[in-house]
Order: C-alpha cells, then sequence, then structure tokens
C-alpha cells in the first residue's frame, strides 16, 4: 500500500510536467512541447493531453469567470449559489455539505480524470487525437494493470488500485483548488483588462522552492496565470516584480500559507452550499436574509 500510494505521488509530479510541457515551458519548441505533454500526459499517467489543454486554455483565458472558465462549471461540486440552488437529489445533499466533503470527494478525482479524458476523446477529439491517444492511454493501463493483478491477490490487487487512485486525485485536487476557489468571481458580462483579471481572481501560496516542488509550481499562480509561457524558475522572481507592481497600483495580491488557503476553500464552497438548502432548515441563510 505504501508503493501504491507512492505512485500515486509520481504520477501527479509527472502531471505536473505535462502542465508545464502543455504551456510551452519546458522546451523552445512547441511541438517538442506537444510531443512530451501527450507522452507524460497520455501514456505515463493516462490522461488525455488534448482534453486537458482544451480545458485549460479555457480556464486561463477567463479564470473564475461564470459561463467562461470549465473549472467552475457545476459538477458534483458546485462553484457558484445559482448552480446549487438547482441541484436536486444525491446531488444536492452533497452540495449542502460540499466544503466538509470536498476532500474526502477527491479521492474519486483521479478516476473522474481518466474518465473524462476517455469520453471527450471518444465524443470530442479529431480522429488524429482519438488515434494517437487513445492507444497510449490503453497502453498506460495494460503496463499498469497487467503486473498488478499478475503479481498481487485479486483484493490486494483492487486495494492497490484504489490507494494509488485515491492519492492521485487527492493530491491533484489538493495543489489546483487552492489556486482559485474563493477569490472574486467574474459575471459572465463583466470586461476586465487582462491584469486585474488574471491577479483578483488568483491566490498564491507561501512557502517558497519547498512549497514550489510539492505543488509543481502551482504556489505562483499570480505570476503563472500573467507569464502562462513562464518557466517554473523564474516564477518566484517574477514574484517579486508583481508584488511591487501591485503595490504601487493598488491592486490586491493575495498569499496565504497552504493551510490558509484550505480553510478559504472549505468555507466558500460551504457558503455556496448553502443555496442548496431549504431556507426554513438554514439559520444562517435567514440571518443573511437570502
Amino acid at each position: 500500500m505504501l508503493i501504491a500510494a507512492a505512485l500515486g505521488v509520481v504520477f501527479t509530479q509527472v502531471a505536473f510536467l505535462g502542465h508545464e510541457a502543455s504551456h510551452r515551458t519546458v522546451f523552445s519548441s512547441g511541438p517538442a512541447n506537444d510531443r512530451l505533454g501527450r507522452v507524460l500526459s497520455a501514456l505515463v499517467v493516462g490522461i488525455s493531453h488534448q482534453w486537458w489543454m482544451t480545458k485549460h486554455s479555457r480556464h486561463h483565458g477567463n479564470p473564475n469567470k461564470v459561463g467562461s472558465d470549465p473549472d467552475i462549471e457545476p459538477d458534483t461540486i458546485t462553484f457558484l449559489e445559482e448552480d446549487a440552488a438547482k441541484t436536486r437529489g444525491v446531488i444536492r445533499w452533497i452540495n449542502q455539505r460540499q466544503g466538509w466533503l470536498f476532500f474526502p470527494l477527491l479521492t474519486l478525482e483521479g478516476l473522474n480524470l481518466h474518465y473524462r479524458s476517455v469520453v471527450s476523446l471518444v465524443t470530442q477529439g479529431t480522429r488524429k487525437q482519438r488515434w494517437t491517444e487513445l492507444p497510449m492511454i490503453a497502453l498506460h493501463f495494460g503496463l499498469y494493470l497487467v503486473p498488478v493483478f499478475l503479481f498481487l491477490p485479486l483484493g490486494l490487487a483492487f486495494a492497490f488500485i484504489g490507494v494509488q487512485m485515491a492519492v492521485f486525485g487527492v493530491y491533484m485536487g489538493a495543489s489546483f483548488a487552492p489556486n482559485h476557489k474563493g477569490m472574486m468571481i467574474v459575471p459572465s458580462d463583466m470586461k476586465m483588462d487582462f491584469f486585474s483579471k488574471q491577479v483578483l481572481t488568483s491566490r498564491n501560496i507561501r512557502g517558497g522552492w519547498a512549497m514550489s516542488i510539492l505543488m509543481g509550481g502551482l504556489n505562483y499562480q499570480i505570476e503563472h496565470h500573467l507569464f502562462p509561457n513562464m518557466a517554473r524558475p523564474h516564477l518566484a522572481k517574477a514574484r517579486e516584480i508583481v508584488r511591487e507592481y501591485c503595490a504601487a497600483h493598488d491592486v490586491p495580491y493575495t498569499e496565504t500559507s497552504l493551510i490558509e488557503s484550505y480553510g478559504i476553500v472549505i468555507e466558500y464552497l460551504n457558503r455556496v452550499g448553502l443555496a442548496a438548502r431549504d431556507p426554513f432548515d438554514c439559520p444562517e441563510r435567514m440571518a443573511l436574509g437570502r
């Protein structure tokens, strides 16, 4: 089980490198970055590189903007009160408690990423994308699953996969969630300049080089959004310049510890989840007049 957990960490670190390749920060050549990103994401991790690039590019273009950022579209977790108010059944029950359930639900995020990758390629991918990435994803699972079921008893094999997927999902979610959740939500009809749009919707995480390794450079989220093609080693230097610029122009620059960011995310998700509750059963919503 320790090896399974370690494998989940390794896959996440490789996914970070795939993320950087998708931003073309590894090689000077665009095609070389694309090839590396495809190998790292599809073959090593088992996630569609093309699906990730399409989704992530939309996010970078309009972070936290209603109707434009796919990262705040409703799913099992909802990030907007109007979406939470529309939920029904099991999803509504989850939304009512989604802040506290957020990290437990991340144990399933690894499976969700694999599932969405394959579905996206089958339903929306071009013929070239399907023929390139689907065989690589299939090879990934073949190289991974065959030895697991060949050398481990059946129950232990499933436990190994479960632990690996859980660690991978939690690590991925815990690295990406602190960056924007609980920050400014941009209405669909609001127009903002590029600088304000990227800075006001992003949050940095303190911790220096150690945190940069842990989070794959995502701890410098503000600088990453301002300079998406900047390689990880330079983000710390850019941070000093951006902080000075924000201070000089009275632009809020948000930076917290990792633990503080998780607290903000949980509080925000719980606040959004209030919209999924019956106002007559929720004293807090009644006090807020909502």
